[in-house]
């Protein structure tokens, strides 16, 4: 997250909003140019970058993949898949910006390979050199691996072996790889992979996207913290009573339930999502905004992260299954009736965990995780509850309870901040309401139509990897949760219980928390609905 990306919501002294710088010459190369990762978000990225004016004036782009076809064929789909799937907003919602496309679509083209053939490679290196001399991109090129992850070390083996990933020593010509999830499906897989990628590239080359880290709420949670005197001298363990991240959604697995039956909840969404957001709420002060600076920090949080009861792992940690229901007036399958899922599958679809920071910022403060599928709200949150103040003044009052401050961060769908306090009732007695004060981005900036990849590519074009993971934020992920995934190993049945999809989740994780005292959020709660005593 390069300055100039932070700063493009702010205002300049005219009023209008700062602009971003626009993204140097390059080409962005595609594998799996005919998948639904890159129809469904990255080809309407680029379109949003576009409308923008954030793309390079000099660019290509060059689809990768199996099948045979036409560039004129592969063209039109992607006009497809943008018209279908970008995001518009306000005046211009529903509306395609035919000039912006246009652009990009005269910069399109297709490339047919064999992922696991180095003859393809020889050959992309040799087109890559004639668009390079055509188009005056300057040989400086991004490679988004939007393909199985069984396919990121052979095509980075395979990219680096043909010399295609060579650069220039004195900078004029960059070459870098985007990875995206799962990196790794356990501790040992994950270090073995960066090892075989790190062999042959350098560090500032990877980058290891979570598209999370795009959301303009998550970049705006450093901001937050950092530059607003309120907050950070309240941002630990004395004055917080514990933090809750949750990440809901309403989908169930769809059509990957191969993946997902080999995967589950915790694989799938805890070592990255989750861990990323955690990483960015309780990391230290970078000493700057450099992308070094900021991942440091976000590392030693995550090395410092332990469950609750470092010895019983699985005493800290509670999964379900959803079973048949309805979510938001849709009928859903149980999930071991979905498609390529086994019929006695023990996959959880969600999981809740209680988990520690051994620092001395969050010493024995519970920070409490949940996710899941098939549930009854899409919601994504960061939600710290501070502790409650004495009651020692109302003791004569009508107030049985002090109102503990609660500062909600709005992942999704909602992007924006709450703030719960507590305020006298209207009338003679002393009586206490809570209220809300709210913040909504759509409220206070024109921000532009956005999928999350926007700025994550952008960055990458820029060469700036702040919203990216490093290799040892990664391993620090999986070594946290492979406790874990070993006792789970030993005891398949410990604290499983299935949920109605369309439902919060187990009832067992509900249990998890009512042990300390404290229950979690309602998914469906809205500040609203808080307004009155």
């Amino acid at each position: 997250m390069n300055k100039a990306s932070m700063e493009a919501g702010a205002f300049d002294g005219e009023g209008e909003a700062a602009r971003p710088p626009q993204a140097p010459p390059c080409t962005v190369v595609i594998f799996g140019a005919g998948g639904d990762l890159t129809k469904r978000l990255l080809l309407p990225a680029i379109y949003n970058l576009e409308r923008m004016r954030l793309l390079p004036t000099r660019f290509r782009l060059i689809g990768v993949d199996h099948n045979a076809r036409s560039v004129e064929d592969y063209r039109l789909s992607l006009r497809e898949s943008v018209q279908h799937f970008a995001k518009t907003r306000g005046a211009e919602a529903g509306a395609f910006d035919a000039t912006a496309w246009a652009k990009i679509e005269n910069s399109v083209d297709y490339f047919q390979g064999d992922f696991n053939d180095p003859a393809a490679y020889s050959r992309l290196r040799d087109h890559l050199a004639a668009v390079e001399k055509d188009s005056g991109v300057e040989g400086n090129v991004v490679f988004y691996l939007a393909v199985a992850s069984r396919f990121f070390a052979p095509i980075t083996l395979a990219l680096a072996a043909a010399g295609i990933m060579r650069e220039e020593r004195d900078g004029s010509r960059w070459r870098r790889v985007i990875i995206e999830k799962p990196f790794g499906t356990d501790y040992a897989s994950a270090r073995d992979l960066n090892e075989q990628i790190l062999g042959v590239l350098n560090e500032r080359q990877v980058y290891r996207i979570d598209h999370y880290l795009g959301k303009e709420t998550v970049q705006n949670l450093m901001v937050l913290r950092f530059a607003n005197g309120i907050f950070e001298p309240l941002w630990n363990r004395n004055h917080i009573d514990h933090i809750q991240i949750t990440v809901a959604e309403t989908v169930g697995v769809e059509k990957r339930g191969g993946y997902y039956d080999r995967a589950g909840a915790l694989k799938d969404m805890v070592p990255n999502h989750l861990f990323q957001l955690l990483s960015l709420t309780a990391m230290e002060p970078p000493n700057n905004f450099s992308a070094d600076a900021v991942r440091t920090e976000k590392v030693k949080a995550l090395d410092a992260l332990r469950f609750a009861d470092a010895k019983r792992p699985s005493e800290c940690a509670v999964r379900g299954q959803y079973i048949g229901g309805t979510v938001q007036g849709q009928n859903y399958n149980s999930y071991r009736e979905e498609i390529d899922v086994e019929k006695g599958s023990m996959t959880e679809t969600y999981v809740a965990m209680k988990l520690t920071i051994d620092n001395w910022r969050w010493h024995g403060m519970p920070f409490y995780l949940r996710t899941g599928k098939a549930m009854t709200k899409r919601l994504s949150e960061i939600s710290i509850q501070f502790k409650h103040p004495p009651q020692v003044m109302f003791r004569d009052t009508e107030v049985d309870r002090m109102i503990a401050n609660r500062l909600v961060i709005h992942v999704q769908p909602d992007e924006g901040v709450s703030l719960r306090f507590g305020a006298k009732v209207p009338g003679p007695t002393v009586k206490l309401g809570r209220v809300w004060m709210n913040f909504h981005y759509f409220d206070y900036f024109d921000a532009a139509p956005s999928t999350g990849y926007e700025t994550l590519i952008y960055d990458c074009m820029m060469g700036d990897a702040t919203l990216f993971q490093r290799a040892d934020s990664v391993e620090s992920g999986w070594r946290t949760v492979e406790p874990l995934l070993e006792s789970w190993k030993l005891d398949p049945y410990r604290n499983f219980q299935n949920y109605p999809a369309g439902s919060a989740g187990p009832q067992i994780a509900d249990e998890l928390l009512a042990k300390d005292g404290r229950a979690w959020n309602r998914m469906t709660w809205k500040p609203t609905e808080e307004r009155k005593p």
